[in-house]
């Protein structure tokens, strides 16, 4: 069965820099589509990132222009550089995965994404 699971979250310093990895069995992660989500206390799960099968990628507006997602498909994992770190960055991150080809606009929201991580926490303090 397909599993997914985070790692790399901890504490880092505003401004600071984190790259999170998110490790796929069961499927590979070039032949799917995928998203990295994050939830803070108090507010809706939103998206980070996500990619496409073909490569096509899209960012929350909160994080457009800090952070990247990016593919390795010889580890089969999908990170996600965060650059710039803001403490309202603070929250946990989601990595999941859809075996379905939803439109691209719709990989925006959780819903389409079947298989989902437990979440690493990232923290920006000072």
């Amino acid at each position: 069965q397909v599993q997914v699971a985070e790692s790399g979250g901890g504490l880092v310093q505003p401004g600071g820099s984190l790259r999170v990895s998110c490790a796929v069995s069961g499927r590979t992660v070039s032949s799917s589509n995928m998203g990295w989500f994050r939830q803070a206390p108090g507010k809706e799960r939103e998206l980070v990132a996500a990619r496409r099968r073909n490569g096509a990628t899209d960012y929350g507006d909160s994080v457009k222009g800090r952070f990247t997602v990016s593919r390795d498909n010889g580890k089969n994992t999908l990170d996600l550089q965060m650059n710039t770190l803001d403490p309202e960055d603070t929250a946990v991150s989601y990595c999941a995965l859809t075996l379905g080809s939803p439109i691209r606009s719709l990989l925006s929201r959780a819903a389409p994404y079947e298989y989902w991580g437990q979440g690493t926490q990232v923290t920006v303090s000072s």
